[in-house]
Protein backbone atom coordinates (compact mmCIF):
# COMPACT_ATOMS: atom_id res chain seq x y z
CA UNK A 1 0.00 0.00 0.00
CA UNK A 2 1.57 3.35 -0.90
CA UNK A 3 1.42 5.97 2.15
CA UNK A 4 -0.45 8.68 1.96
CA UNK A 5 1.40 12.02 1.73
CA UNK A 6 3.18 13.13 4.64
CA UNK A 7 2.01 16.51 4.63
CA UNK A 8 -0.46 16.47 6.27
CA UNK A 9 -3.06 14.67 9.25
CA UNK A 10 -5.93 12.30 9.32
CA UNK A 11 -8.23 11.09 11.42
CA UNK A 12 -9.92 7.55 10.93
CA UNK A 13 -13.24 8.79 9.44
CA UNK A 14 -10.67 9.45 6.26
CA UNK A 15 -10.23 12.88 6.22
CA UNK A 16 -6.83 15.16 5.68
CA UNK A 17 -5.64 18.62 7.07
CA UNK A 18 -2.71 20.39 6.02
CA UNK A 19 -1.51 24.21 6.57
CA UNK A 20 -2.30 26.01 3.37
CA UNK A 21 -0.88 29.49 5.08
CA UNK A 22 -0.29 30.58 8.49
CA UNK A 23 -3.65 29.93 10.59
CA UNK A 24 -5.01 28.36 7.91
CA UNK A 25 -5.74 24.72 7.36
CA UNK A 26 -7.43 22.72 3.95
CA UNK A 27 -9.32 20.22 4.60
CA UNK A 28 -10.16 17.29 2.28
CA UNK A 29 -11.07 13.54 2.08
CA UNK A 30 -8.66 10.52 1.57
CA UNK A 31 -8.03 8.11 -1.29
CA UNK A 32 -9.32 5.72 0.92
CA UNK A 33 -12.90 7.63 1.07
CA UNK A 34 -12.64 8.43 -2.23
CA UNK A 35 -12.31 4.41 -3.49
CA UNK A 36 -15.15 3.58 -0.85
CA UNK A 37 -17.24 6.48 -2.55
CA UNK A 38 -17.28 5.36 -6.28
CA UNK A 39 -17.74 8.20 -8.78
CA UNK A 40 -18.54 11.18 -7.10
CA UNK A 41 -21.71 13.77 -8.28
CA UNK A 42 -22.18 15.97 -5.56
CA UNK A 43 -20.58 18.00 -2.91
CA UNK A 44 -22.79 19.98 -0.30
CA UNK A 45 -20.31 22.22 0.69
CA UNK A 46 -20.87 24.18 3.56
CA UNK A 47 -21.08 28.17 3.46
CA UNK A 48 -18.46 30.51 4.28
CA UNK A 49 -18.46 31.37 8.01
CA UNK A 50 -19.61 27.98 8.89
CA UNK A 51 -18.14 26.65 12.22
CA UNK A 52 -16.46 23.51 11.84
CA UNK A 53 -16.43 21.23 15.60
CA UNK A 54 -13.61 18.58 15.37
CA UNK A 55 -14.91 15.17 14.85
CA UNK A 56 -18.43 16.45 13.78
CA UNK A 57 -20.07 16.24 9.62
CA UNK A 58 -19.62 19.20 8.42
CA UNK A 59 -21.25 18.19 4.52
CA UNK A 60 -22.09 15.77 2.45
CA UNK A 61 -20.19 13.93 -0.94
CA UNK A 62 -22.82 11.92 -2.84
CA UNK A 63 -21.55 9.48 -5.01
CA UNK A 64 -23.84 7.05 -7.59
CA UNK A 65 -24.04 4.23 -4.75
CA UNK A 66 -24.30 6.18 -1.50
CA UNK A 67 -24.01 9.61 0.44
CA UNK A 68 -21.61 10.13 3.21
CA UNK A 69 -20.61 12.96 6.06
CA UNK A 70 -17.61 14.28 5.51
CA UNK A 71 -15.80 14.91 9.56
CA UNK A 72 -14.46 18.12 10.10
CA UNK A 73 -10.55 17.03 11.52
CA UNK A 74 -9.97 20.16 13.10
CA UNK A 75 -11.86 23.17 14.62
CA UNK A 76 -12.27 26.58 12.80
CA UNK A 77 -14.44 28.52 10.92
CA UNK A 78 -14.74 27.92 6.90
CA UNK A 79 -12.95 30.98 5.13
CA UNK A 80 -13.31 29.68 1.53
CA UNK A 81 -14.74 26.64 -0.41
CA UNK A 82 -13.50 24.98 -3.23
CA UNK A 83 -16.13 26.29 -5.42
CA UNK A 84 -14.77 24.09 -8.65
CA UNK A 85 -16.38 20.96 -7.09
CA UNK A 86 -19.38 22.71 -8.04
CA UNK A 87 -19.52 21.86 -10.72
CA UNK A 88 -16.81 19.41 -11.32
CA UNK A 89 -17.28 16.98 -8.10
CA UNK A 90 -15.51 13.99 -9.85
CA UNK A 91 -11.57 16.19 -9.44
CA UNK A 92 -12.50 14.26 -5.85
CA UNK A 93 -12.19 11.08 -7.90
CA UNK A 94 -9.01 12.10 -10.21
CA UNK A 95 -7.02 13.44 -7.35
CA UNK A 96 -8.91 13.18 -3.52
CA UNK A 97 -5.20 15.02 -2.55
CA UNK A 98 -5.16 18.01 -4.54
CA UNK A 99 -8.77 18.98 -4.37
CA UNK A 100 -9.72 20.29 -1.06
CA UNK A 101 -13.27 20.46 0.11
CA UNK A 102 -12.53 23.92 2.58
CA UNK A 103 -10.25 26.16 3.98
CA UNK A 104 -10.88 26.86 7.54
CA UNK A 105 -9.58 29.90 10.37
CA UNK A 106 -7.77 27.92 13.14
CA UNK A 107 -6.22 27.95 16.00
CA UNK A 108 -2.36 28.13 15.92
CA UNK A 109 -2.32 24.76 17.44
CA UNK A 110 -4.87 22.75 15.59
CA UNK A 111 -2.73 20.72 13.71
CA UNK A 112 -1.14 19.22 17.47
CA UNK A 113 -4.71 18.61 18.56
CA UNK A 114 -4.88 14.65 19.72
CA UNK A 115 -6.70 11.93 17.83
CA UNK A 116 -4.81 13.48 14.51
CA UNK A 117 -2.72 11.17 12.88
CA UNK A 118 0.23 11.30 10.57
CA UNK A 119 0.35 9.19 7.24
CA UNK A 120 1.54 6.17 8.58
CA UNK A 121 -0.68 5.95 11.59
CA UNK A 122 -3.03 6.78 9.44
CA UNK A 123 -1.91 3.74 7.06
CA UNK A 124 -2.20 1.40 10.06
CA UNK A 125 -5.68 1.96 10.38
CA UNK A 126 -6.52 0.64 7.01
CA UNK A 127 -5.48 -2.92 8.41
Amino acid sequence: MTLPPSDRFYIPTHQWARESSPGRIEIGITAFAQDALGDVVFADLPKPGAVLVAGEPFMVIESVKTASDVHAPVAGTVVEVNEALRDSPESLNADPYGAWLVRVEAAPDALSAPGLLDAAAYSATLG
